[in-house]
This record gives C-alpha cells, structure tokens and sequence, in this order.
C-alpha cells in the first residue's frame, strides 16, 4: 500500500469510527500531509523506517518547528502506523523507536479575577458586535470552564434545571455536565429573549437548535467565537489580547486557589489525566511565592 492512500484510509477511520472532533482529523491531515512530503506520497509503507522518519524530523527541525509541533507529529506518525499494523498493512512500528523532543515546562496562560471581569464586562461597556449575545458568551465560558468548541456546540435542548446546567461532549466524545452560576443564568435569559427576534426579524421558519447564532439566524462557529472576542480585547477594546482557552485556565485556576480540590476541578474540566489539571496548582504556588516576595518585610534586604 502506498502512503496517500494509507493516509486517506486513517483519516477517515479518525473522523468515523473514532468520531474525533473535525480540528483534530485535521491536525492529523496536516502532519500527514508534510509526512508524504518527505517521503513522496507514492512510498511504499512496508519500506519506510526509522531512518526515514527521522530525517522528518531533521526536516521539522530545520524549518525551526517548536517542540511541541514536533512531538504532534511524531505522534501522528505513531497513530498511523498503529491503524497500519492493526489492519496488517505492516508489521512492525518503526515509530515506536523514534524518541520525543523534550518540552519545556510551560504553566496555562491565566486571567486574574480583575482581567478577566474586564474582558466579561466589555460588551456591557462597548457595544462592538451583539451585547447580550457577547455578555453571554464570554461570562459562560468563564464560569463553566467549557472549551470554545463546546460552548458553540451547545444546544436549547442540553440544558437543564432552567439553565442551571448542561451536558457538553468534550474531548474523545465524552459527556460531561457543566454548570452556570446566577449571572450567567440571567446572561443567557437575556440573549435568549434577543435571540428569538432576530429569529422572528429573519422569518426562520426551522430555527437552528444551536445555541449560539449570528445576526441571520444561523449557527455560529469556533472561528466566529474567535473573531468575536479579537474585537473586544483588539484595539477597539482592552487593547490586550485575550486567547478563548484563557477563561478555562482561569476557570481552573481560581477553583485550585480558592480551595476547590483538584480530583473535583478535573472532574469539571473534563481532563482525563489529573497530571493535566495539576498544572494549575503550580499556578496558584508560583503566584504565593510571589506574593510572599513582595510582601515580605526582608525581600529588599
């Protein structure tokens, strides 16, 4: 079996049998893509070895790739050439002896309670795109800790409990419940009400169940999440970027140092490893430590 065809087989494997979000197939399909570039799409999979795929990597390398975007890579290869030897197209993993770049540890890029009320409050105090709407989305994110691409795939009928709370489908499709606090119910209630006239302005006869739609009425997406929030921590607005992820770190972050446990905050973010959700207690050590520096009475001495 030739490569292309290899590749073409297992990202369709990813998207059906594995049913794993359009983003990540399409990670895969872009490491896979410069993995055929390499190696020319018409390689026999039976021939390449380690040797070839590590001069990949020398060519990642080159580029100047970060680690990270490296390592993605070599996992990718890895998961391809498992699907290989799965379905006996193959029999060994040449993969499994290419060792990973070594990161740097990198803390979660957090919110303070004050940074993070400023980016809430911006709709409320600049009226860039859709009030309610934008109010209602970034207070949700913050208080539900609910990645971008499960909050825009949230639905009228996921709620319970008058919007209490909600089931969302995360990472590797698994179900978990989030929650809403008061401000954010009564967000959501105002949106709503808005969202119906824009509906009924449109004439939509088969309104969409998606939650969160745009000034047509149809559904609005992760990338219309993104522009949204550019707009209000661009120039126009905080004039400080805010990336979407940073309401979930902060989510966590302020759950850790306000005593939540930890088992309880992986639980919520839905991570499946709770070394994941430990890097948040590092955050709040890190921010004592400092605080302890500037407050003590010998730290200029």
């Amino acid at each position: 079996m030739e490569l292309q065809e290899l590749c073409e087989e297992f990202l369709v494997y990813l998207a059906s049998v594995r049913a794993l979000s359009p983003n990540t197939v399409l990670g895969y399909k872009n490491d896979l893509q410069l993995f055929q570039q390499f190696l020319t799409p018409q390689t026999e999979v039976c021939s390449i070895t380690k040797e070839n795929i590590l001069l990949c990597i020398g060519q990642l390398s080159k580029q100047h790739k970060s680690a990270a975007s490296i390592n993605r890579f070599i996992a990718a290869i890895r998961t391809l050439f498992k699907y290989a030897q799965k379905f006996e197209y193959v029999n060994k993993n040449p993969s499994l002896e290419v060792k990973t770049v070594k990161l740097k540890k990198q803390l979660p890029r957090y919110m303070t309670q004050s940074e993070a009320r400023e980016i809430i409050n911006q709709p409320v105090n600049n009226e860039l795109l859709w009030q309610t709407r934008d109010y209602a989305i970034f207070i949700m994110l913050y208080s539900s800790g609910c990645r971008i691409s499960e909050l825009v795939n949230l639905k009228l009928s996921d709620f319970k409990d008058n919007y209490s709370w909600a089931f969302v489908i995360g990472k590797g499709r698994k179900q978990r419940k989030v929650y809403f606090e008061e401000k954010s119910k009564s967000a959501l209630k105002a949106y709503l009400e808005d969202r119906q006239k824009i509906i009924e302005q449109n004439q939509i006869q088969n309104p969409t169940d998606q939650l969160f739609i745009n000034q047509k009425g149809t559904a609005i997406t992760t990338e219309g999440v993104r522009y949204i929030l550019s707009k209000y921590s661009g120039a126009e607005g905080t004039n400080h970027h805010v990336n979407p992820h940073a309401f979930r770190h902060s989510f966590a972050t302020n759950l850790i140092a306000n005593g939540a446990d930890v088992r309880v905050v992986q639980e919520m973010l839905g991570h499946s490893n709770i070394s994941t959700t430990q890097r948040y207690t590092h955050i709040t050590t890190e921010k004592l430590i400092e605080i302890y520096n500037k407050a003590h009475p010998h730290s200029d001495e």
